[in-house]
């Protein structure tokens, strides 16, 4: 299934809708990865409200995009992990660290314009 990718001024905010395999995360970090490049974003919200299970693989590569998408100068911020999923991910030892984390979007987006400004309402 193919995640929704929306851009908002100089962010990009990916709504995962569903639960995603394997292929689809990768899909997923390569059109950040082109989006970024392409919109030279500065920061990217990953939304996970909708996911109710994370594997070792989704966490590993959410972490390696956020890394790939800091070398490509955008900040990311994941949001909107269950707190089930929050609680198995640490049960599991899985972990998203050096990646920043908020409740939801609109913190997701705050914390954002603290870290890198030029936000949905910033004008270049």
């Amino acid at each position: 299934m193919e995640v929704p990718i929306l851009k908002q001024g100089s962010y990009l905010i990916a709504s995962v809708q569903s639960a995603l395999t394997d292929a689809d995360l990768r899909q997923l970090q390569e059109r950040l990865a082109g989006m970024v490049s392409r919109h030279r974003s500065r920061g990217v919200v990953v939304d996970l409200a909708a996911m109710d299970v994370m594997d070792s693989f989704a966490s590993r590569t959410l972490r390696d995009t956020a890394h790939m998408l800091r070398l490509r100068g955008a900040a990311t911020v994941i949001v909107g992990i269950q707190p089930e999923v929050a609680f198995a991910m640490v049960q599991l030892g899985m972990n998203l660290e050096g990646i920043a984390t908020a409740l939801d979007l609109e913190d997701g987006l705050a914390l954002l314009d603290e870290r890198v400004g030029g936000g949905p309402g910033h004008v270049r």
